[in-house]
C-alpha cells in the first residue's frame, strides 16, 4: 500500500471529525465516533505502523486533536477519547518496533513514524495546549480519594503519558541546528509547560502524601525534562562567574592561544626562507626500502620528520565488533530564562519532593512494582539532584534519603547485573553499557557528596560521612568495584566518556580511602577467601573397578545387605531421595537417564539401600514402560532389576575439563576443588591495595584515556597522572610504564607545541624516560623489554637482575638427601602410620624442606606413582566406602552394645578403622539396624550416685523417693525434646576422642569455677527480664566453639543482633560488663558497629564461658520445661562454705516440709488445688502454712516457695535469704515456674540434710 495516500477508510474518518476555519475548530455531530473509529484502527496497524503514518502525513494531531482539546474540553467524553487517541499516537518509535530495525525497509519505516513525532512535538510546544492540560489536571487533583472516580485516575494518567510521550520525542539534528543559548523545540516545549503551570503540578504530584502511585510517571517527566541539562550549568545560571571559574576560563584560554602560537612557530620554521623551484632528491640514511637500498626522498625536507613508508596507502577497515563505542548526545546549553526556571525548579524540588519520591521510587523497585529498566531514572535523578546540590550551596539534609550505605549498595549492585548482561546479551551491549555508565555516574556522585560532607562546619554531618566511609572501606565489594571496572574494560562497548568517568572515580575514591588511612593506626576491614573444596562429581567420577570379578563382588556385597535389611528401607533415607531435579533445565525424559546412572553409581559404591530406594523413587517419578519395574513388583524382581542395571553399559556424560590449570611443579598435587568464599576480617595497608593496581590490564584503560590528552581536562590528565605516579614513585614500579606505546605517547607529548600546557604531563614523562635510560645502561637487555607489557613479576626481574633457568623454582636435592629420603622411606612405608609424609619430615636432616617438597621428591624418584597417594587427609574424610568386614564388625559392635546408654559412643570407641560420627550414623540407618537417629542418642538412667547429684530425676520420683514409696533404682524416661537438644550437643563432641574421668572432673570444675566469677552478674540480668538475651549469647558462643572445633581455625565473631530485645540488652551497661567478664572485644573505634568474640579464645573457654551463662534455675543442659516429668540433669556445684550451708539448711528443710504437705493433701482430697504456704526464717512452719491455704493453690505455692529461694540467693550458689516479705515477692512471680528448677532446689536441700 501506497503510505503517501491515505486509506479512503481513514480519509472518511478524519474528515468526520470537523474543520478548522481561521482560528477556530468546527466538530462535526459524529466527532466522537470517529475518535474511536480511529482508535480502532490503531489497534488493528501492521507491523510497518501503516495507520499511525497516514494519520502523522495528514497532520491528525496538529490540525484536529489539539484544536478540538482546546476549543472542545468541556466535552467529557470527547476530551477523554482525544487524549486516548493523542497518548496512542504519541508512542516512542522504539516502543512500537521493539528496537531500532535492521531491515532496511522497517528502517524506513521507523524513521518515517520518527520524524511524524516530532513535528507532533513542536505542536505541543504551545501554552494554550498545556494551559488546557494544566487546568484539567488540576481539577482533578482537587477531588477527594471519595469523591475521584475510576475514570478520572484513568485521565490523570494519560495526561501524565501523554506529557512523558512527548517529552521523550528525540531532537532532529537536520532541523536544529542551533548554538548554545538558543531555544531549540525542546526549550519551547519546557517554556510552555512553565507558562502553564503544569511544572508546578509535577512538584504537587511529587510530594503530596495521597498521589503516591504517580511516583515513578512524576520521575519520567522530571528526567525528560533535564534531558540536555547538567548540574553545574544549571548551577551556575544567573549568576556572575566566580574568581575561580574566571581563573580556570583564562587558563584554558591561555592554553589554546599557547598551542597556536607553537603551531604557528612550527610552521614558520618548517618553511623556507627562500623558495626553491627545484625540491631535490636526498637519500635517508638508515632507512631501507622495500628493496635493500636506502629510501630516496623526492620532497621538501621541512616534512622530512613526518615521512613513513604509509603514506599513500588506504586506510584498513576496521571491523564492526571492533570499533569503538559511539558516544552519547552531547548536552547543550538552553536558552537562559529556560536554564533559570529549571534551576528554580530545582531548588524547590529538593527542598519539598526530592526525599519523598526518592524513597517511593526505592520502594517501587525493590517490590518489583515497576517495569523493565525503571531504576535507570532513579540512578539520573540520584546523580544530578545530588550534584546540583553539592553546587548549589551544599546541604545535607536535603538529599539525607540517597545517601546511606543501602544506596551504595542498591548501586553496585545493579553495576554487576548491567556488566553480566553486557557480556550475556551482546545484541543489547550497547544499550546494558549505557546503563551501567548511568549507573557509574551515581556511584561517583555518592562519593562526591561524601567527600562534601566531609568538610561540611556541621560536626554531625562530619561524624555520618565517616561512619559511611567506614562501611563502604570495610566491605571488600565497595573497595575493589573500581580495580574490577578498570580491568574489565572495553572499548569496543563502552564509551570513552565511561572511561573518563570511571578513572576520575577511581582517582576520588583513592584519595578518599588514603586520607581515612592516614589518621588510623590500623584499620581492619572485611576479606573475602576462597576455600576450596573436594568437588563431588571428582569424587563420583573416580568409580570403582568395573571388571566381572569386581561387578560380581559388589553384587554379593550389595544383595546380602538388601536381604538382610528385608527390602525395607528407613524412613529417613525414603524422603532424603529425590531422583530428579525439578529446577534443572534438563528435560524431565533425560533425567530419566541421569536417574538410572545414579541408581548404577550406589551399586558401584556399594550402597545398596540407596540404591533400592532410588530405584523406588523413580519408578514413582516415571511409571511409564516399567523401565523401573512395575508398581507391583516383588522384591525378588526389584533385585534382579538392580542387578541388571549394575551389568548394563550405561551412557554417562564426560567428565567436565579443569576450569583452572595449576602451574606447579609436583604434578598434579590437589585433586579438582571447588571455592567457597570464607569471610574474614584483615588489617587493611593502602600501598598493598595500590599494589593490586600495578597490572596490564588495569594500565591500559589508563594509557588508552591519555592518548586523548589534548581533549581531556585539566582535571582528567592529573587523575591519570596521579595515579601512573603512585605506582611508578609511590610503588617504585616505574618498570611498568617501559613500553613501547607508553614511550611513544610520550614522545608525543614532549613534541607537542603546547607541552607548555601540560606540565604535570612533561614532568611525569621526563622522569620515567630518565629513570629508563638510567636502567638501560646497566640492563642491556631493557630495549627488548620495550616490546612488552610486564607485570610485578617480569619488572623485579627488570629491574633487580634476572633468575637463572631454574633457581628459585625447583628446590634442588642432593643426592646424600635423596638417599636418606629412599632410606626413610622404606623404613616407613609399612608402618601403620596415618600419614607417611608428616613421619618423614622431622626425621629430615634438612629442616627446612616443605610437605610439597617431600611429595614431589617422592613422586621424581619413582617411589610413589601419584601425589595423590600421599594427599593430606581431612578429618572425618579417610573413608568413604565400607568393605564387606568393616560393616559385619559394626553390626556385631551395635548388637554388644545396643542396650547400653550410649550405643554411638561406645561403637566409635571400639572401631577398628575410626569413622565420623555422621557416617557411623548414616551406615547404621543405611542397614536397618536402627530405624531413626533417635534411637542412638544417649540415655539417662539414674545411677548409683544418681539421688545425690540430682540427675535424671523427676520432680514426683524424688519427692517419692523421700517418703520411701519407690526403689531409688528407678529409671526415667527420656524426652522427645531432650533427646533433640543432647543429640545436637553429642553432634559437637569431638569425634573419635577418649576422654578421661580425670579430664571430666578437671573439665567440670574450670566450668563451675568460670561460673561462680559470673554468677551474681547472670542472676541479676535474669532478674532484670534479660533472659532471652543470655540465652541468645550462649548460643552464640557454643554455635563459634563448634564452627571452631570443625574448621580448625579461628577468627573474630561479630555479636550481630537480630532482635529488639538482643539490641537493648548490648546497649545494657551490666549487659556489656558481662561481656567484658566473659571475655568478648568491645567495638575497637567507629568503623566496627558490633562486640565480637575475639578469635584468641579456645573452644574449650567458649564452652566454659557459655556454660557460665546457664543461670541457676536453669543449671541443666537443657532448656526450660513445662512438663514435670520431663527429664533435666544438674552440673554438679561447688559447696559453699559451712556456716552459709548451715544457716540455709533450715530453711531448706521448712521449704521441703511445706512441699510435701502440700502433695499430701493433693492427694487426700477431691478438690483441684490445696493450699501450701511460702516459709520465710523466722517465721513458725504451721502457721505460715495456715495462712497460705486462703491464698495460693498447690502449684502456685510450689513454685513461690523455690522461687524465693532461688530469687534470693544472693553471692553463693547455694546460698538462700528468705527475707520476712517472702509471701509478697513470691506472689509476684511467675506462676509457670520451670519444673526443673524447683527439684533443683529441693535436691541441694536433701545434699545438706544428708551431710
Amino acid at each position: 500500500m501506497d503510505l503517501n495516500r491515505m486509506n479512503c477508510e481513514l480519509l472518511a474518518t478524519c474528515s468526520a471529525l470537523g474543520y478548522l476555519e481561521g482560528d477556530t475548530y468546527h466538530k462535526e455531530a459524529d466527532c466522537l465516533e470517529s475518535v474511536k473509529d480511529l482508535i480502532r484502527y490503531l489497534r488493528h496497524e501492521d507491523d510497518t505502523r501503516d495507520v499511525r503514518q497516514q494519520l502523522g502525513e495528514g497532520q491528525i494531531v496538529q490540525n484536529d486533536l489539539l484544536p478540538i482539546i482546546i476549543q472542545h474540553g468541556q466535552d467529557k467524553a470527547l476530551f477523554d477519547a482525544c487524549i486516548r487517541l493523542m497518548v496512542n499516537l504519541t508512542q516512542p518509535a522504539m516502543l512500537c518496533f521493539g528496537k531500532v530495525p535492521d531491515d532496511p525497509g522497517f528502517r524506513y519505516h521507523f524513521l518515517q513514524v520518527t520524524s511524524h513525532l516530532q513535528s507532533y512535538k513542536e505542536a505541543f510546544a504551545s501554552e494554550r495546549v498545556f494551559g488546557i492540560l494544566s487546568e484539567t489536571l488540576y481539577n482533578l487533583l482537587q477531588l477527594d480519594w471519595e469523591q475521584r472516580q475510576e475514570e478520572d485516575n484513568l485521565l490523570i494518567e494519560r495526561i501524565l503519558l501523554l506529557v512523558r510521550n512527548v517529552l521523550h520525542v528525540p531532537a532532529d539534528p537536520c532541523e536544529e541546528k542551533k548554538v548554545d543559548d538558543d531555544a531549540s523545540v525542546h526549550d519551547r516545549l519546557l517554556w510552555a509547560i512553565h507558562m502553564s503551570g503544569f511544572d508546578d503540578l509535577v512538584k504537587f504530584l511529587a510530594s503530596a502524601q495521597s498521589e503516591q502511585q504517580w511516583s515513578m510517571h512524576v520521575l519520567e517527566i522530571i528526567s525528560l525534562m533535564f534531558r540536555d541539562q547538567t548540574p553545574e550549568t544549571l548551577v551556575s545560571a544567573g549568576h556572575a562567574r566566580s574568581a575561580e571559574e574566571k581563573q580556570r576560563d583564562s587558563q584554558e584560554l591561555e592554553a589554546l592561544r599557547q598551542k597556536e602560537s607553537a603551531e604557528k612557530r612550527c610552521r614558520t620554521f618548517q618553511r623556507g626562507t627562500r623558495h626553491s623551484r627545484f625540491g631535490g632528491s636526498y637519500v635517508i640514511q638508515g632507512l631501507k626500502s622495500i628493496a635493500d637500498k636506502d629510501v630516496i626522498y623526492h620532497r621538501n625536507l621541512h616534512n622530512l620528520k613526518n615521512y613513513t613508508h604509509d603514506i599513500g596507502k588506504a586506510v584498513r577497515r576496521v571491523p564492526k565488533r571492533n570499533r569503538r563505542a559511539l558516544e552519547c548526545e552531547d548536552k547543550r546549553r538552553s536558552a537562559l530564562n529556560v536554564r533559570l526556571f529549571l534551576r528554580e525548579f530545582c531548588v524547590d524540588f529538593l527542598e519539598n519532593c526530592y526525599n519523598h519520591l526518592m524513597y517511593l521510587v526505592k520502594e517501587s523497585l525493590i517490590r518489583e512494582q515497576t517495569q523493565q529498566h525503571d531504576e535507570t531514572y532513579y540512578l539520573w535523578a540520584l546523580s544530578f539532584f545530588m550534584g546540583f546540590n553539592r553546587g548549589n550551596g551544599f546541604r545535607a539534609d536535603l538529599v539525607s534519603e540517597t545517601m546511606s550505605i543501602r544506596a551504595f549498595h542498591f548501586i553496585e549492585r545493579n553495576i554487576t547485573n548491567y556488566y553480566e548482561m553486557m557480556l550475556t546479551d551482546r545484541k543489547e551491549a550497547t544499550s546494558w553499557s549505557r546503563r551501567m555508565h548511568l549507573a557509574l555516574k551515581a556511584y561517583q556522585e555518592l562519593l562526591l557528596t561524601v567527600n562534601e560532607m566531609d568538610r561540611s562546619q556541621d560536626e554531625s554531618i562530619r561524624q555520618s560521612s565517616t561512619v559511611i566511609k567506614s562501611n563502604i572501606f570495610y566491605l571488600m565489594e565497595y573497595r575493589e568495584i573500581f580495580l574490577t571496572l578498570l580491568r574489565k574494560y572495553d572499548e569496543t562497548r563502552q564509551p570513552h566518556s565511561y572511561l573518563k568517568d570511571l578513572v576520575e572515580s577511581t582517582h576520588l575514591f583513592l584519595r578518599m580511602l588514603e586520607r581515612f588511612c592516614k589518621g588510623r593506626k590500623n584499620l581492619m576491614v572485611q576479606k573475602k577467601k576462597a576455600r576450596r573444596k573436594k568437588s563431588q562429581g571428582e569424587k563420583k567420577s573416580a568409580a570403582p573397578e568395573t571388571s566381572p570379578e569386581a561387578l560380581a563382588e559388589t553384587w554379593k556385597i550389595v544383595e546380602e545387605e538388601l536381604r538382610a535389611t528385608g527390602f525395607q528401607l528407613s524412613e529417613s533415607l525414603s524422603e532424603s531421595i529425590v531422583p530428579f531435579d525439578a529446577t534443572s533445565e534438563t528435560p524431565l525424559e533425560e533425567q530419566r537417564t541421569e536417574a538410572m546412572v545414579r541408581v548404577q553409581d550406589a551399586l558401584l559404591a556399594r550402597l545398596g539401600p540407596e540404591a533400592l530406594g532410588l530405584l523406588r523413587a523413580a519408578r514413582e517419578v516415571w511409571p511409564d514402560g516399567d523401565v523401573f519395574g512395575s508398581t507391583d513388583v516383588e522384591p525378588e524382581e526389584e533385585l534382579e532389576l538392580l542387578k541388571q542395571i549394575l551389568h548394563a553399559n550405561l551412557p554417562r556424560p564426560s567428565p567436565p575439563e579443569p576450569l583452572v590449570e595449576e602451574e606447579d611443579d609436583g604434578a598434579e598435587f590437589e585433586e579438582e576443588e571447588l571455592e567457597s568464599v570464607q569471610v574474614s576480617e584483615t588489617e587493611f595497608n593502602f600501598l598493598d591495595f595500590i599494589k593490586r593496581f600495578a597490572n596490564p590490564s588495569i594500565m591500559h584503560p589508563y594509557i588508552l584515556l591519555l592518548k586523548s590528552y589534548s581533549k581531556n581536562t585539566p582535571h582528567t590528565n592529573h587523575c591519570i597522572v596521579r595515579m601512573l605516579h603512585r605506582l611508578a614513585v609511590d610503588l617504585k614500579m616505574d618498570a611498568l610504564l617501559f613500553q613501547l606505546s607508553v614511550f611513544n605517547l610520550f614522545n608525543k607529548i614532549l613534541s607537542d607545541p603546547a607541552a607548555a600546557a601540560y606540565k604535570e604531563l612533561v614532568t611525569f614523562a621526563k622522569h620515567v624516560l630518565n629513570r629508563f635510560f638510567s636502567l638501560a645502561a646497566q640492563n642491556n637487555k631493557a630495549y627488548v623489554e620495550l616490546l612488552f607489557w610486564k607485570n610485578v613479576g617480569a619488572v623485579r626481574e627488570m629491574t633487580e637482575g634476572y633468575s637463572k633457568d631454574g633457581e628459585g623454582k625447583k628446590p634442588t636435592w642432593t643426592e646424600e638427601e635423596e638417599e636418606e629420603l629412599r632410606r626413610l622411606y622404606e623404613e616407613h612405608r609399612h608402618s601403620e602410620v596415618p600419614d607417611i609424609v608428616e613421619t618423614l619430615l622431622p626425621l629430615l636432616s634438612n629442616s627446612t624442606r616443605t610437605r610439597r617438597q617431600v611429595v614431589t621428591q617422592l613422586v621424581r624418584m619413582g617411589l610413589v606413582d601419584n601425589a595423590k597417594e600421599l594427599k593430606k587427609q581431612m578429618k572425618g574424610t579417610q573413608i568413604v566406602l565400607w568393605t564387606e568386614e568393616q560393616e559385619q564388625e559394626l553390626q556385631m559392635l551395635f548388637e554388644e552394645y545396643r542396650d547400653s546408654d550410649d550405643v554411638l559412643g561406645n561403637i566409635l570407641k571400639k572401631l577398628t578403622a575410626k569413622r565420623s560420627r555422621a557416617r557411623v550414623v548414616d551406615k547404621l540407618l543405611s542397614m536397618g539396624l536402627v530405624s531413626e537417629r533417635r534411637e542412638l542418642y544417649k540415655k539417662r538412667s539414674r545411677k548409683a550416685q544418681g539421688k545425690s547429684s540430682g540427675r535424671g530425676m523427676t520432680e514426683e520420683e524424688f519427692l517419692t523417693g523421700l517418703t520411701q514409696d519407690f526403689p531409688e533404682d528407678c529409671v526415667v524416661r527420656d524426652d522427645e525434646e531432650d533427646e533433640s537438644e543432647e543429640s545436637e550437643e553429642e553432634e559437637d563432641e569431638e569425634q573419635g576422642k577418649e576422654e578421661s574421668q580425670n579430664g571430666r572432673s578437671q573439665s567440670m570444675h574450670s566450668t563451675v569455677g568460670r561460673r561462680t566469677d559470673v554468677d551474681a552478674m547472670v542472676n541479676e540480668l535474669q532478674q532484670d527480664g534479660m533472659s532471652v538475651p543470655l540465652l541468645w549469647l550462649q548460643n552464640c558462643l557454643n554455635r563459634t566453639a563448634r564452627d571452631r572445633e570443625e574448621d580448625g581455625f579461628s577468627q573474630p565473631v561479630a555479636l550481630v543482633p537480630l532482635t529488639e530485645a538482643n539490641e537493648d540488652a548490648m546497649e545494657n551497661k551490666h549487659f556489656q560488663r558481662l561481656l567484658r567478664k566473659l571475655g568478648m572485644r568491645a567495638p575497637a573505634n567507629e568503623q566496627e558497629s558490633f562486640w565480637r568474640i575475639p578469635a584468641k579464645l579456645s573452644v574449650s573457654q567458649l564452652r566454659s564461658a557459655a556454660a557460665a551463662l546457664t543461670p541457676r534455675e536453669n543449671e541443666p543442659k537443657h532448656d526450660e520445661q513445662q512438663d514435670g516429668s520431663k527429664i533435666v540433669t544438674a552440673e554438679p556445684e561447688e559447696q559453699e562454705e559451712e556456716e552459709e550451708e548451715e544457716v540455709s539448711s533450715d530453711q531448706r528443710a521448712q521449704a521441703l516440709r511445706a512441699l510435701l504437705l502440700a502433695r499430701k493433701k493433693k492427694h487426700n482430697t477431691t478438690e483441684h488445688t490445696a493450699p501450701v504456704s511460702d516459709v520465710a526464717p523466722g517465721e513458725d512452719t504451721d502457721s505460715t502454712f495456715e495462712r497460705s491455704q486462703e491464698k495460693t493453690s498447690t502449684k502456685r505455692s510450689r513454685s513461690t516457695v523455690l522461687d524465693d529461694d532461688d530469687n534470693n540467693e544472693g553471692d553463693s550458689p547455694f546460698a538462700m535469704d528468705m527475707d520476712a516479705n517472702g509471701d509478697a515477692d513470691s506472689d509476684r512471680e511467675d506462676v509457670s515456674a520451670p519444673v526443673k528448677r524447683r527439684r533443683k532446689m529441693v535436691l541441694i536441700d536433701e545434699e545438706e540434710d544428708e551431710d
